[in-house]
């Protein structure tokens, strides 16, 4: 599938003369004329005067960055640094102009069209210019700080994601402050109704019940421990490698008067030294953790469970189980997720089965995610000048791209959410499961 964001790869059988504009060189890179308008710094101009969403190329850093970076990351780059305008769509729900990008035919230039683009761009402008501060450096420059999915890595990349500030994710995620696949109820259900409704049902395929132990890896800003503390009466366990999580979370626990059985720590969930749960649950952790590693942390996920309790893992894949991992080095990579790895649906269900773990269910919420990163993006563009406050322009502008990109994706199929309950049967095979799903609409 061609990258929505990548605006340089084509093919044309066309030989004009002359020299070249910034317009031009969009026209010859295209199947057909742009279905929005592109203007440039050089005066020229392409597509629909009258179109409601304009691109401006303001500048010759901003054809830098898109000549000399793969994929999505040029145009992001050039986008968050301000070198190129977006017009007709809010910056904090770009979802329009990605779909309008995403509908763009390319072609691959022929040798001697290839030829006049270079040089129109200029040999300068083939040197790729510094990027933003809001990326983070290359993979291979990463290594130096530590294998991938090493304690400390992983603690960095974390940190990058997790700790823009808890103000900015009160704004972002409501009052739910829940940065995970919401369950809608009902198409018209509010973003607060379908976390309820995500926890709730997390909880009723653990099958909670008052006295139960629960550890929640990768906890995030506690709102399954709450859940599982306030609504049913668990002793619940969070931990999360984020600081500023870890302080939000506690002090939410502590207002709500949960101290006696919620508890969140800033822990990596490999050293937590407590066993013998009643369940585990994990929500949104795996796509962190590398696939190479789902064997090992299966396994650490069954140690920690009792024989008949249950486990239930809650994250984003691919739509197969073919594809390698998204490689390095793309936007999501370099401004998102630092060192996150999806795959398919399959590999998790098999690892978990390969552990000694029997799955019972799975379900793909792949819908629900589109909705919850819209009403995300709905959230950033309410409270945008406070945000933009809280962590800048270019950061605010970052995570409406995303978002907006992620929920495209979501729509698309190109991303999926599953999740997958599972249980540590006793040695005599008994699961203690209903005959029937017992947690259903």
């Amino acid at each position: 599938m061609e990258d929505p964001l990548h605006p340089l790869i084509a093919r044309t059988d066309e030989r004009p003369t002359g020299p070249l504009t910034i317009a031009e060189i969009v026209d010859l890179l295209l199947e057909g004329p742009p279905l929005l308008r592109v203007t440039a710094f050089d005066g020229s101009s392409a597509g629909p005067d009258d179109a409601k969403l304009h691109l401006h190329i303001a500048n010759r850093k901003a054809v830098a960055y898109m000549a000399t970076a793969p994929g999505s990351l040029g145009l992001a780059r050039a986008y968050v640094s301000g070198d190129i305008e977006i017009t007709g769509v809010h910056p904090g729900d770009p979802y329009e102009m990605l779909v309008s990008l995403g509908n763009f035919n390319f072609r691959r230039p022929d040798p001697v069209t290839a030829a006049r683009i270079v040089k129109a761009i200029g040999l300068k402008q083939l040197i790729p210019p510094p990027p933003p501060p809001q990326e983070v450096l290359p993979d291979w420059r990463r290594r130096l700080e530590g294998l991938r999915h090493s304690k400390e890595r992983d603690a960095e990349a974390i940190h990058h994601h997790y700790d823009v500030s808890n103000r900015f994710y009160e704004l972002l995620l409501g009052e739910s402050m829940t940065y995970t696949c919401a369950c809608y109820p009902s198409e018209d259900a509010t973003l607060e109704e379908a976390q309820f409704t995500k926890y709730d049902l997390v909880a009723r395929k653990l099958d909670l019940k008052p006295g139960m132990r629960l550890l929640d890896v990768g906890c995030g800003w506690g709102g399954m421990v709450r859940h599982a503390a306030k609504q049913y009466g668990v002793k619940a366990l969070g931990v999360t490698l984020s600081k500023e999580q870890a302080e939000w979370a506690q002090a939410e626990i502590k207002r709500q008067g949960l101290e006696d059985l919620a508890e969140v720590r800033f822990l990596d969930y490999r050293d937590v030294t407590e066993t013998d749960f009643d369940a585990v649950s994990s929500i949104g952790l795996t796509e962190h953790i590398g696939v190479k590693n789902y064997p090992a942390y299966f396994e650490f996920l069954a140690g920690k469970l009792k024989p008949g309790a249950r486990l239930l893992n809650h994250c984003i894949t691919r739509p197969d189980n073919v594809a390698p991992p998204r490689a390095p080095g793309g936007f999501i990579d370099r401004y998102v997720f630092p060192d996150g790895e999806l795959t398919g649906a399959g590999k998790i269900i098999s690892t978990i089965q390969d552990v000694g773990l029997e799955v019972r269910h799975e379900e793909n919420l792949r819908e629900h995610y589109a909705k919850t990163c819209a009403a995300w993006c709905d959230n950033l563009v309410a409270n945008w000048d406070e945000c933009v406050a809280e962590a800048g322009l270019a950061t605010a502008k970052v995570w409406g791209l995303y978002l907006a990109g992620s929920q495209m994706g979501f729509e698309t199929r190109q991303i999926e959410l599953h999740q997958v309950l599972a249980v540590k049967a006793e040695e005599s095979g008994a699961a203690h499961m209903p005959l029937r799903p017992t947690w259903g609409a």
